[in-house]
């Protein structure tokens, strides 16, 4: 089931990004890349901010920086985002099904490609599971 696809990173997370793009395209999905184009020091909040507005029920989010936290906060001050800073599997698949995010955080200086891309592949094959989980997540809006 693949779809689009908008990613972004700093220059902390420039390297895996550029993975990231390939392996989602050999994956079938549609690729928006909001930068930066190189990497050269930039600030992170303004590519989460790129990614944070775009995301939709038709397209998920990533977000790479050097250790995925600074992406994931400021990515969640966006209303509506639900970006969740995995580092394994396990994390990425339950953050989509149970947590339905919508943009997946990672740290190109805490985990290696190879993790990198089995945790995309994760949370990009997970679909939020619904039910009960639901009215969890509408209790975001209240916070």
């Amino acid at each position: 089931m693949a779809g689009k696809v908008i990613i972004g990173s700093d220059h902390g997370g420039f390297a895996l990004k550029e993975f990231a793009i390939k392996l989602l395209k050999d994956m079938g999905y549609e690729v928006e890349d909001a930068g930066p184009e190189a990497a050269v020091s930039c600030d992170y909040p303004v590519y989460a901010a790129k990614v944070a507005e775009q995301v939709s029920d038709e397209k998920l989010g990533i977000l790479i920086c050097g250790t995925g936290l600074g992406m994931s906060m400021a990515a969640n001050k966006h209303k509506g985002v639900r970006a969740a800073m995995c580092t394994n599997e396990y994390m990425a698949k339950m953050a989509r099904a149970h947590n339905n995010a919508n943009i997946l955080c990672l740290g190109e200086r805490v985990i290696g490609q190879g993790l990198a891309e089995e945790i995309i592949r994760a949370f990009m094959t997970s679909e939020f599971e619904g039910d009960r989980h639901l009215r969890r997540i509408n209790l975001f809006d209240q916070l």
